[in-house]
C-alpha cells in the first residue's frame, strides 16, 4: 500500500513541484486547491503520469479547499480519510502573497487578516487535525511514522517593508513547526520548515526582472532561480524519514542566501 500525502496549494508552483516529486516515488496524493480545479486536475494527472515513467501505480485526487476557512479543512481530512484511510504526509504549502504589497505605514487590516487566515492560522489548525489524526494511526501502529512539513519562505528571517503580513506569517509558521514537533515527538510524528528561496513560480512571476538582475549580481552564491522540483526533492528527503533523528528543523532551499559574505 503506497504511503499517502496531503499537500495544499498544489494546483500550482512549489504545491505542484513538491506533488510531482513525491509521485515520483510512488506516493500517493491529494492534490488540494483553492479555486482553479482545471489547474488541479492537470497536476493530478501530470504526477499518475511522472509515477508511471518511474515505475509505479499511484492515485492522485484533488479536492477543493480555503485552508483559511474551518469547515473547508475539516472537508479536506474527511475527504482524505474517504478515499485513502490513511494520512502519512501532510505539507502546509498554500500561500498567498501579500495584498496590494503596501508600505507597513499604510496596510489595512483588512488585507492583513486575509492573508493570516490562510499562511498562518490555516496551516496551524490544519496541523491540529492531521496531528491528531496521526495519534491515532500511531496507537494502532506504533510503526507509523507521520510527518508535517510546513513550507516557509527566506521572508520568515528576511524583511520587506512593503510584505509586512508575509514576512510576519512566515515566521509564524517557523514557530508553528516548533510547535508541533515538540507535541508530536512522543508519537513518532516528526515536523519540519523547508524554506524556500527565490523560486521561479507564477507567484514570483511579476517580479523576475528584479530578481534576474540580483541574481547576476550575487544575491545567492548559486547563481540561478530555485524551481519548484528543488523544493521538491527536499520534502522527499524528510517524507521518505531519510533524517529520523531530526524533527523541529529547518531545510533552506536557497542556493546558500542565507550565508554572510564580505
Amino acid at each position: 500500500m503506497n504511503q499517502v500525502a496531503l499537500i495544499t496549494g498544489a494546483s500550482r508552483g512549489i504545491g505542484r513541484g513538491i506533488a510531482l516529486e513525491l509521485a515520483a516515488v510512488g506516493w500517493d496524493l491529494v492534490v488540494n486547491y483553492a479555486g482553479n480545479q482545471a489547474a488541479a486536475e492537470d497536476t493530478a494527472k501530470r504526477c499518475v503520469e511522472q509515477a508511471k515513467e518511474d515505475g509505479h501505480t499511484i492515485r492522485a485526487e484533488i479536492c477543493q479547499c480555503d485552508v483559511g476557512q474551518a469547515v473547508d479543512r475539516d472537508r479536506l481530512i474527511v475527504f482524505t480519510r474517504e478515499q485513502f484511510g490513511r494520512l502519512d504526509l501532510l505539507v502546509n504549502n498554500a500561500g498567498i502573497t501579500s495584498i496590494g504589497r503596501a508600505d507597513i505605514l499604510d496596510a489595512s487590516e483588512e488585507n492583513w487578516d486575509a492573508l493570516m487566515a490562510i499562511n498562518l492560522k490555516g496551516p496551524f489548525f490544519l496541523s491540529q487535525l492531521a496531528g491528531r489524526w496521526m495519534v491515532e494511526q500511531n496507537e494502532a501502529d506504533p510503526s507509523r511514522r507521520g510527518k508535517i512539513v510546513n513550507v516557509s519562505s527566506i521572508s520568515a528571517h528576511t524583511v520587506s517593508t512593503n510584505r509586512g503580513d508575509y514576512c510576519v506569517a512566515k515566521a509564524g509558521l517557523g514557530m508553528v513547526t516548533k510547535l508541533f514537533a515538540a507535541r508530536l515527538a512522543d508519537v513518532g510524528v516528526n515536523v519540519y520548515e523547508v524554506c524556500p528561496g527565490v523560486i521561479a513560480s507564477d507567484m514570483t512571476a511579476p517580479v523576475q526582472a528584479k530578481y534576474d538582475k540580483l541574481i547576476d549580481e550575487g544575491l545567492t552564491p548559486i547563481r540561478r532561480w530555485g524551481e519548484p522540483g528543488d523544493v521538491g526533492r527536499a520534502v522527499v528527503a524528510l517524507a521518505q524519514d531519510y533524517f529520523p533523528f531530526t524533527t523541529g528543523e529547518v531545510l533552506n532551499v536557497d542556493g546558500g542566501f542565507t550565508i554572510r559574505r564580505i
